[in-house]
Protein backbone atom coordinates (compact mmCIF):
# COMPACT_ATOMS: atom_id res chain seq x y z
CA UNK A 1 0.00 0.00 0.00
CA UNK A 2 1.61 3.51 -0.33
CA UNK A 3 2.34 5.46 1.97
CA UNK A 4 0.28 8.44 0.80
CA UNK A 5 -2.77 5.90 1.31
CA UNK A 6 -1.46 4.83 4.30
CA UNK A 7 -1.43 8.11 5.88
CA UNK A 8 -5.16 8.24 5.57
CA UNK A 9 -6.03 4.98 7.27
CA UNK A 10 -6.64 5.04 11.38
CA UNK A 11 -5.34 2.83 13.53
CA UNK A 12 -8.01 0.36 14.83
CA UNK A 13 -6.90 -0.75 18.32
CA UNK A 14 -6.71 -4.48 19.31
CA UNK A 15 -9.85 -4.34 21.47
CA UNK A 16 -12.00 -0.87 22.14
CA UNK A 17 -12.37 -0.13 26.07
CA UNK A 18 -15.61 0.34 27.29
CA UNK A 19 -18.12 -0.63 29.75
CA UNK A 20 -18.19 -3.86 31.05
CA UNK A 21 -21.23 -5.54 30.00
CA UNK A 22 -22.08 -7.02 33.62
CA UNK A 23 -21.44 -3.12 35.09
CA UNK A 24 -22.95 -1.41 32.39
CA UNK A 25 -26.41 -3.34 32.55
CA UNK A 26 -25.99 -2.81 36.10
CA UNK A 27 -25.77 0.96 35.88
CA UNK A 28 -28.20 1.22 33.18
CA UNK A 29 -30.87 -0.04 35.87
CA UNK A 30 -29.70 2.31 38.61
CA UNK A 31 -30.05 5.10 36.25
CA UNK A 32 -33.42 4.50 34.55
CA UNK A 33 -34.99 3.10 37.85
CA UNK A 34 -33.64 6.37 39.18
CA UNK A 35 -34.96 8.56 36.03
CA UNK A 36 -38.46 6.60 36.74
CA UNK A 37 -38.54 7.67 40.48
CA UNK A 38 -37.57 11.32 39.29
CA UNK A 39 -40.86 11.38 36.57
CA UNK A 40 -42.82 10.25 39.64
CA UNK A 41 -41.90 12.66 41.95
CA UNK A 42 -41.17 15.26 39.64
CA UNK A 43 -44.35 14.87 38.01
CA UNK A 44 -46.50 14.42 40.70
CA UNK A 45 -45.39 17.87 42.60
CA UNK A 46 -46.19 19.48 39.92
CA UNK A 47 -49.82 18.06 39.33
CA UNK A 48 -50.32 18.81 42.87
CA UNK A 49 -49.02 22.49 42.57
CA UNK A 50 -52.15 23.01 40.28
CA UNK A 51 -50.45 24.83 37.53
CA UNK A 52 -53.76 24.71 35.37
CA UNK A 53 -52.30 22.80 33.04
CA UNK A 54 -53.63 19.39 31.95
CA UNK A 55 -52.19 16.31 33.97
CA UNK A 56 -51.08 14.81 30.80
CA UNK A 57 -49.21 17.82 29.66
CA UNK A 58 -47.57 18.45 33.18
CA UNK A 59 -46.08 14.71 32.94
CA UNK A 60 -45.29 15.01 29.45
CA UNK A 61 -43.11 18.31 30.48
CA UNK A 62 -42.15 16.27 33.52
CA UNK A 63 -40.44 13.35 31.23
CA UNK A 64 -39.01 15.66 28.65
CA UNK A 65 -36.97 17.38 31.48
CA UNK A 66 -35.61 14.33 32.44
CA UNK A 67 -34.38 13.19 28.90
CA UNK A 68 -30.90 15.00 29.06
CA UNK A 69 -30.21 14.07 32.22
CA UNK A 70 -30.99 11.06 32.04
CA UNK A 71 -28.69 10.98 28.32
CA UNK A 72 -25.93 11.98 30.15
CA UNK A 73 -26.02 9.63 32.86
CA UNK A 74 -25.96 6.95 30.64
CA UNK A 75 -23.33 7.83 27.93
CA UNK A 76 -21.23 8.46 30.97
CA UNK A 77 -21.76 5.44 33.44
CA UNK A 78 -23.98 2.84 31.98
CA UNK A 79 -22.12 3.12 28.19
CA UNK A 80 -19.06 4.87 29.40
CA UNK A 81 -19.17 6.28 25.81
CA UNK A 82 -17.01 8.97 24.03
CA UNK A 83 -19.11 8.87 21.13
CA UNK A 84 -19.80 12.88 20.28
CA UNK A 85 -23.15 14.23 21.54
CA UNK A 86 -24.02 14.88 17.68
CA UNK A 87 -23.88 11.21 16.81
CA UNK A 88 -24.91 9.54 19.88
CA UNK A 89 -28.09 12.18 21.54
CA UNK A 90 -30.05 11.99 18.05
CA UNK A 91 -29.62 7.96 18.62
CA UNK A 92 -30.50 7.99 21.67
CA UNK A 93 -33.75 10.07 20.93
CA UNK A 94 -34.48 7.54 18.28
CA UNK A 95 -34.26 4.51 20.61
CA UNK A 96 -36.17 5.76 23.04
CA UNK A 97 -38.47 6.29 20.22
CA UNK A 98 -37.94 2.42 19.00
CA UNK A 99 -38.83 1.79 22.90
CA UNK A 100 -42.09 3.40 22.69
CA UNK A 101 -43.45 1.60 19.96
CA UNK A 102 -41.57 -1.93 21.39
CA UNK A 103 -43.53 -1.12 24.84
CA UNK A 104 -46.61 -0.70 22.58
CA UNK A 105 -46.20 -4.13 20.64
CA UNK A 106 -45.26 -6.07 24.00
CA UNK A 107 -48.03 -4.85 25.83
CA UNK A 108 -50.22 -5.73 22.56
CA UNK A 109 -48.75 -9.17 22.96
CA UNK A 110 -49.25 -9.34 26.62
CA UNK A 111 -52.71 -8.24 27.77
CA UNK A 112 -54.38 -8.99 24.23
CA UNK A 113 -52.75 -12.13 22.76
CA UNK A 114 -51.82 -13.52 26.46
CA UNK A 115 -54.11 -12.01 28.40
CA UNK A 116 -51.57 -11.64 31.13
CA UNK A 117 -52.67 -10.29 34.36
CA UNK A 118 -51.88 -6.44 34.65
CA UNK A 119 -48.87 -6.59 37.10
CA UNK A 120 -46.70 -9.56 35.37
CA UNK A 121 -47.78 -8.24 32.27
CA UNK A 122 -46.26 -4.79 33.30
CA UNK A 123 -43.29 -6.38 34.47
CA UNK A 124 -42.52 -8.02 31.41
CA UNK A 125 -42.80 -5.39 29.45
CA UNK A 126 -40.50 -3.43 31.11
CA UNK A 127 -37.92 -6.65 31.06
CA UNK A 128 -38.75 -7.01 27.44
CA UNK A 129 -38.55 -3.04 26.15
CA UNK A 130 -35.55 -2.22 28.79
CA UNK A 131 -33.51 -5.15 27.44
CA UNK A 132 -33.69 -4.21 23.68
CA UNK A 133 -33.17 -0.92 24.65
CA UNK A 134 -30.14 -1.85 26.89
CA UNK A 135 -28.79 -3.59 23.50
CA UNK A 136 -29.49 -0.92 20.74
CA UNK A 137 -28.15 1.63 23.41
CA UNK A 138 -24.32 -0.02 24.13
CA UNK A 139 -24.21 -1.50 20.44
CA UNK A 140 -25.48 1.61 18.22
CA UNK A 141 -26.52 4.93 20.08
CA UNK A 142 -23.07 5.28 22.23
CA UNK A 143 -20.99 3.36 19.90
CA UNK A 144 -17.42 4.59 19.69
CA UNK A 145 -16.82 4.34 15.76
CA UNK A 146 -13.89 2.05 15.10
CA UNK A 147 -13.68 2.51 11.27
CA UNK A 148 -13.15 5.23 9.18
CA UNK A 149 -10.52 7.41 7.11
CA UNK A 150 -9.01 9.98 9.04
CA UNK A 151 -8.09 13.43 6.99
CA UNK A 152 -4.69 14.81 7.20
CA UNK A 153 -4.71 18.54 9.28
Amino acid sequence: MSAALQSLMRDIPASQPGAPLFGGLIAFVAIGGAGAAAFVVLSSSMIWLDTGLADWLVNTASYASLILPVYLLHRRYSFQSDAPHGQALPRYMAVQGMALLLAALFSFVVHGVFSMPTVPASMLVIALTSGVNFMVLRSWAFARAQWGIVLPA
